[in-house]
């Protein structure tokens, strides 16, 4: 069975969908990138968040932001697969996906992230092209993209 994607606003989540969502948060971010650092960070409520589910559960997500929400420019953010499905490139149809609801929400192709650095040449699979320098966030090397 394939991954189902849906696009919703925080108040139209279940509480079951948010638990699912911030535990694959937390199984990644927290536990197995060893990262201590506040995931709950009051930006949830204005995001849309698109979310990947395979057999009722939540495996794929990230959370878009028009342009001024988080950044400048409309972004993507917390991009997570969960590690038993990263086999699947379940990564890309979730970027792709993300993409699409930005363009489809807010009417814009002009998107910026702040992304771990080993994943550069993966978001340069999706058009985004690396701007300044590496810099740590939470400890972790990261790098600010934009789509060109």
């Amino acid at each position: 069975m394939g991954i189902k994607f849906e696009v919703k606003q925080f108040n139209e989540l279940t509480t079951v969908e948010l638990y699912k969502i911030l535990r694959l948060r937390a199984e990644v971010f927290v536990v197995e990138q060893d990262c201590v650092y506040q995931d709950i960070d009051n930006k949830d409520q204005k995001a849309l968040h698109v979310i990947g589910s395979k057999n009722d559960d939540v495996v794929a997500y990230t959370r878009i932001f028009n342009a001024g929400d988080y950044f400048e420019k409309a972004s993507i953010g917390r991009v997570v697969v969960s590690k038993d499905q990263r086999q699947f490139g379940y990564g890309h149809d979730l970027i792709k996906e993300s993409i699409n609801a930005i363009v489809k929400n807010y009417q814009t192709t002009d998107i910026k992230i702040s992304a771990q650095t080993y994943l550069k040449k993966f978001y340069e699979t999706h058009g985004f092209s690396q701007v300044g320098e590496e810099y740590l966030e939470d400890g972790i090397p990261h790098i600010g993209m934009v789509t060109s």
